[in-house]
């Protein structure tokens, strides 16, 4: 497991397991079948679609295949380079451009796309508050007036939550050892190589900001944009994650049922490990 906290190295070294992390398990399948039925319900039937941070193309190339023509963009070569493989290998090329960019500045004209997407975390990794804001309204200048702009992040609460459950327990050594940075990380929502060097852990992931699900609203609306929903991703299920391969179907179908009529609840939005805000440019 690598230990790099810059997001553009460390997604380079992540490498397929980028791609295959929204099929990997049932919980990582929510995130991606809650971000698909907003994307079904919000888009407009065809047009010019932006990725952004798309990485290996999940999205991307669901998109190409529904009929839109999409530009993906991310940071890491080594996602761009596996997301023209998965493009290439389906025939999609002449729906799809793939090529290197930065949320924080994006190399497109003003209403340039019919939508834009930037999901998984993008926005996460940007750790600035003021880069954030600047990353935000990048999504609101490239997308046409009136069109959706979808952004999904991380949640705190769920970072929290689980961190504090697997601490002390023998299975979750590795996915606990983050423990003493908690009281800063509920301070700021910000992980950071920085911090964990402060409190002497190795890191687990690329320098990530995590948000409360009012923050994530507020961020939307301070750069104009016109907030339709927040979703929870995982939901209720964020609280238990690993443990849902050992059930049976029935019983997946009721999380999942129970998943999709809490999806909108503000409290457990709050909760989730993903949130994903749906909004609009005025």
């Amino acid at each position: 497991m690598t230990h790099t906290t810059d997001p553009e190295a460390f997604y380079d070294e992540y490498g397929e397991r980028e791609w295959e992390r929204l099929d990997r398990d049932f919980f990582h399948r929510l995130e991606w079948e809650g971000t698909v039925e907003y994307l079904d319900r919000y888009l407009l039937e065809s047009g010019h679609v932006l990725d952004v941070g798309g990485a290996a193309g999940r999205y991307t190339v669901w998109l190409a295949e529904q009929g839109y023509e999409v530009t993906l963009v991310d940071l890491s070569e080594g996602q761009l380079e596996l997301a023209r493989e998965q493009v290439g290998e389906r025939g999609l090329d002449d729906r799809v451009t793939v090529e290197k960019g930065d949320v924080r500045d994006l190399a497109f004209d003003a209403d340039s796309f019919d939508a834009t997407l930037c999901l998984g975390g993008p926005v996460s990794h940007v750790v600035d508050e003021g880069e954030r804001e600047t990353a935000v309204s990048e999504l609101e200048r490239v997308t046409r007036p009136g069109g959706p702009v979808f952004v999904s992040v991380m949640g705190l609460l769920s970072a929290v939550v689980n961190t504090v459950d697997h601490t002390g327990r023998e299975r979750f050594d590795g996915a606990a050892a983050d423990y003493p940075v908690l009281p800063d990380l509920v301070e700021t929502g910000d992980y950071t190589g920085d911090l964990c060097a402060e409190h002497d852990v190795e890191p687990v992931m690329a320098d990530c900001h995590f948000f409360r699900a009012d923050e994530l609203a507020e961020l939307l609306e301070s750069v104009g944009l016109a907030v339709e929903t927040l979703a929870a991703l995982e939901g209720v299920a964020s609280t238990r994650r690993d443990e849902f391969d050992g059930l049976d179907e029935d019983r997946r179908a009721v999380v999942r049922e129970v998943v999709d009529a809490l999806r909108e609840d503000r409290s457990v939005v709050d909760l989730s490990s993903h949130m994903l805000g749906v909004a609009r440019v005025e």
